[in-house]
C-alpha cells in the first residue's frame, strides 16, 4: 500500500515554518541582543543564518525532487552513502532526537498552559503526556486531518506574531529611539567573537527544523513544483518573521533593560498588554510551540516507516493503516518513546547530546548532491552546498569549543547504532533497492 499524496503547497510550507518557529523566537532574541549589544549585529546574525538555511533549503529541495519519498534525510543519506550511514541517522532520530524534542517541547508548553488556565500541581504533571497523546491521535487518524490542524495552527501562529509586531507600533509602545544607534555596541556587551559565536548557535536553534518537510515528501502533491517552493519560501518567510519580531521586541524593551530570557517575555507582554500581558504572551508562546510540535510529530514517524520499508527496521513499522493510509505503528512508536523520555526529564541534556550529530547529518545530506549519478544543473550549484557545508562546520566547531563533552557523548550514542544494525538487521542490508533519481516524473 502506497502513501497518498494529499499535501499541497500551503501544507508543506506550514511544515517548514511550523518546525522552525516554536519556542526559540520568544527566548533567543533577548540573549542574542544583550550579548551582541547592537541591533544591526542582531539583524546581521539573523540574515546570515537565514542565508545558510536558504542554501540548505535549496540543497534539500533538489534532493526531495529527485527522491520524493517518505523519510527525508534517511533517503538522501541512503542514496548518497549507503545503508550504514542512513541507519545511523535513523537510529539517532528514533532513539534520541525525535522523542527528546517532542518531550521537551511538551514539557516546555506546560508552564504556559498553567499560566493561562491555572491548574493543580497533580494535573500539571499529566499535561505533557496529554499533549503528546492528542497529537498522536491526530496523526494516527490521517494526514488530511493533521495537515489541516497543523496548517491552521501555523497560520494562526504567523498571524499572531505579525499582529504583535503591528500592535507594538500602533499602540505607541514602540519607539525608534530604543533601537538607536543601530551599529554602536552598548556598554556591557560580550566580547565580539564570543557574542557572535553564541548568537550564531542560538540562531541556528531557532531556525532548526526547516528540513523536516523532506520527511513527508511521499505525501506531497506535485513534488517537483511544491517541494522547492515550500523549502525556499518557508525559510525566507521565517527569516522575515524573525527580523520583524526581534526589532519589535527591542523597540518596546530597550537593550539596557533586558535582564534574562524569561523576564524579557514578561517585560514585553506587560508593556503591550498591562497586567494581562503574561497570559496573552503565554497564549502566543503556546500557539508557537504546539504548531511546531504538530509539524514534528507528523514528519518524524516517516523516517521509521522508510527504514522499515527498506528492511533496516522492524517490519511492523513499515505498514500503513488500511483505512487512514498513515504509518500508524510508526506514529505510536514515536509517541511511546516520547512518553518514556518524559519519565526521565533532563531534556536540555538530551538535546545537547544530539545537536552536534544532527548538524553532521545535515551536512552529509547536502554533500550527497556531489555523489548523485545525474549532475545538478541549477543556478545555485555548487555555491549553495559549499556555503551550507561551511556554515554547518562553523556551527559544529562553535559547539565543540563551547561544551565538547555533550557533543562527543551524543556522537558516541549515534555510533552505538552500528552494532545494533549488525546484530538485528544485517541480513536485510542487501534488500534495499536504490531509488531511481527523478522517480515519478
Amino acid at each position: 500500500m502506497e502513501q497518498r499524496r494529499q499535501m499541497g503547497l500551503a501544507g508543506t510550507v506550514a511544515v517548514v515554518m511550523g518546525e522552525s518557529i516554536a519556542l526559540g523566537i520568544f527566548l533567543t532574541p533577548a540573549a542574542m541582543a544583550k550579548s551582541l549589544g547592537s541591533p544591526m549585529l542582531l539583524a546581521a546574525v539573523w540574515c546570515g543564518m537565514g542565508l545558510i538555511a536558504l542554501c540548505g533549503a535549496l540543497c534539500y529541495s533538489e534532493l526531495a525532487v529527485r527522491f520524493p519519498h517518505a523519510g527525508g534525510e534517511y533517503v538522501y543519506l541512503r542514496e548518497g552513502y549507503g545503508g550504514r550511514i542512513a541507519f545511523l541517522y535513523g537510529w539517532m532520530s528514533a532513539a534520541v532526537m525525535d522523542p527528546g524534542l517532542a518531550a521537551a517541547l511538551a514539557m516546555g508548553a506546560t508552564p504556559y498552559i498553567f499560566s493561562m488556565l491555572g491548574m493543580s500541581q497533580q494535573v500539571r504533571l499529566w499535561v505533557p503526556a496529554l499533549i503528546l497523546i492528542s497529537l498522536a491521535a491526530n496523526n494516527y487518524v490521517g494526514t488530511r486531518l493533521s495537515r489541516r490542524a497543523m496548517a491552521t495552527a501555523n497560520l494562526l501562529k504567523i498571524g499572531v506574531l505579525l499582529c504583535l509586531v503591528a500592535w507594538a507600533w500602533i499602540s505607541g509602545h514602540s519607539t525608534v529611539a530604543n533601537i538607536l544607534p543601530l551599529v554602536h555596541r552598548r556598554a556591557g556587551s560580550e566580547p565580539i567573537f564570543a557574542a557572535v559565536a553564541g548568537a550564531t548557535v542560538a540562531a541556528f536553534f531557532s531556525f532548526g527544523g526547516w528540513w523536516e518537510a523532506g520527511k513527508i515528501a511521499g505525501e506531497v502533491r506535485n513534488p517537483r513544483r511544491n517541494l522547492p517552493l515550500a523549502f525556499t519560501c518557508g525559510v525566507l518567510l521565517v527569516t522575515v518573521v524573525y527580523l520583524l519580531v526581534s526589532f519589535a521586541f527591542l523597540s518596546v524593551v530597550p537593550l539596557d533593560r533586558i535582564v534574562s530570557n524569561t523576564a524579557f517575555v514578561a517585560q514585553f507582554g506587560e508593556a503591550l498588554f498591562g497586567s494581562l500581558g503574561g497570559r496573552v504572551l503565554s497564549g502566543c508562546v503556546l500557539l508557537s510551540v504546539l504548531g511546531g510540535m504538530m509539524a514534528m510529530t507528523m514528519a518524524a514517524p516517516r523516517v521509521y516507516y522508510a527504514m522499515a520499508k527498506d528492511g533496516a527496521f522492524f517490519s511492523i513499522f513499515g505498514r500503513l493503516h488500511p483505512r487512514f493510509g498513515t504509518p500508524a505503528n510508526a506514529v505510536l512508536l514515536q509517541t511511546g518513546l516520547a512518553l518514556l523520555v518524559l519519565c526521565f526529564g533532563a531534556f536540555d541534556r538530551i538535546l545537547s547530546f544530539i545537536i552536534f550529530s544532527a548538524i553532521c547529518f545535515l551536512a552529509l545530506s547536502a554533500a550527497s548532491l556531489f555523489r548523485l549519478k545525474e549532475p545538478v544543473h541549477r543556478w545555485w550549484y555548487p555555491a549553495a552546498p559549499i556555503l551550507f557545508l561551511f556554515g554547518c562546520g562553523v556551527i559544529d566547531l562553535l559547539i565543540l569549543m563551547h561544551d565538547p563533552i555533550p557533543a562527543l557523548l551524543g556522537l558516541l550514542a549515534v555510533l552505538c547504532g552500528d552494532p545494533v544494525r549488525h546484530f538485528f538487521f544485517s541480513s536485510s542490508r542487501a534488500a534495499v533497492t536504490p531509488i531511481p533519481e527523478q522517480h515519478l516524473f
